[in-house]
């Protein structure tokens, strides 16, 4: 009888990953596992879905880093400091994502529905942003202003400096205040 082959799943985010920049969420979970060297099923067993093995290929976790890093600093230390600190982690986020996802976007490749559902990770980050800036008033350590808008800005200018460094002729070095 044949040895069964251990795989990791960091082999099996690899094989997707490739797959997924050749062809888009449409490249197929049998691809994926020739290219792994393991049988379909074994893809779903550490990842209950394709959608959940496209964004684990692609970098993005399930669960938000932002919800611990947001809790733990609300209400505590300098808010200033508090908000360098996230958005720099934020931006180095956006460093690895934003260009694998352009580059699926530019050869016209599918993406998985859910990136575009009102519950989707980018919303719900949006969302936890929202909250902590909401506390953060709340105690009295922002001005009273429009919590989402300002998450937005803060969210949506961090991906705008990373598809800016992306054209060719962008500088080598781009936003890193500390």
């Amino acid at each position: 009888m044949a040895r069964t082959q251990k795989i990791t799943n960091q082999q099996i985010l690899d094989a997707s990953r490739e797959i997924f920049l050749q062809q888009g969420f449409g490249g197929s979970t049998l691809e994926i596992a020739q290219k792994a060297g393991i049988s379909e099923a074994s893809i779903f067993k550490p990842f209950s879905t394709k959608e959940e093995l496209f964004f684990a290929s692609m970098g993005i976790p399930e669960k938000s880093p932002l919800v611990k890093e947001l809790e733990a600093l609300s209400g505590k230390g300098n808010l200033k400091q508090n908000l360098i600190q996230v958005c720099l982690q934020i931006l180095e986020f956006n460093r690895q994502v934003v260009p694998r996802l352009m580059m699926l976007r530019s050869r016209g490749t599918a993406m998985p529905e859910m990136i575009n559902r009102p519950n989707s990770r980018p919303s719900r980050d949006l969302k936890i942003f929202t909250n902590f800036l909401e506390k953060e008033i709340e105690q009295g350590r922002l001005r009273p202003r429009d919590p989402q808008t300002i998450a937005m800005i803060l969210l949506g200018s961090s991906i705008i400096d990373e598809l800016c460094f992306l054209r060719a002729d962008a500088p080598h070095r781009r936003c890193t205040h500390r």
